[in-house]
């Protein structure tokens, strides 16, 4: 039975976020990844196009999210549901850490406005 404790989670830290990936293929998952996603106070992750699917649940705290240029306050257990090929940005305007929970598929990329592409290590 494929378990991850959070003493083996692995920890990636980018663009002032730390995320927390529990399951990658590397853990034993064949279709998704998920990952905790701990967004410091005053952070603002650019702007970033996915092609995948992504869900993102907010567990702890408030955010700003803006998916295809328009802006929506998160409070604690609001799911944003973010399609492929749309562009996502997220903001913590507050002075608390805010806590999100996200699954996607294996595969995801992220392209930023400057045409860089990353394939995130959390979700692959």
């Amino acid at each position: 039975m494929p378990v991850v404790r959070s003493s083996d989670a692995v920890t990636h830290e980018i663009h002032g976020a730390r995320f927390v990936s529990y399951a990658t293929p590397l853990t034993g998952s064949r279709e998704l990844c998920a990952w905790r996603g701990e967004i410091p106070a005053g952070t603002r992750a650019p702007a970033h196009t996915v092609n995948r699917e992504e869900i993102f649940h907010l567990l702890v705290g408030e955010l700003l999210v803006t998916l295809d240029g328009e802006t929506t306050p998160l409070a604690a257990g609001d799911t944003v549901i973010i399609n492929p090929g749309a562009t996502v940005g997220i903001e913590n305007p507050t002075d608390r850490t805010a806590i999100s929970w996200v699954t996607t598929s294996i595969g995801l990329e992220a392209e930023f406005a400057d045409g860089t592409r990353i394939t995130p290590p959390w979700a692959n």
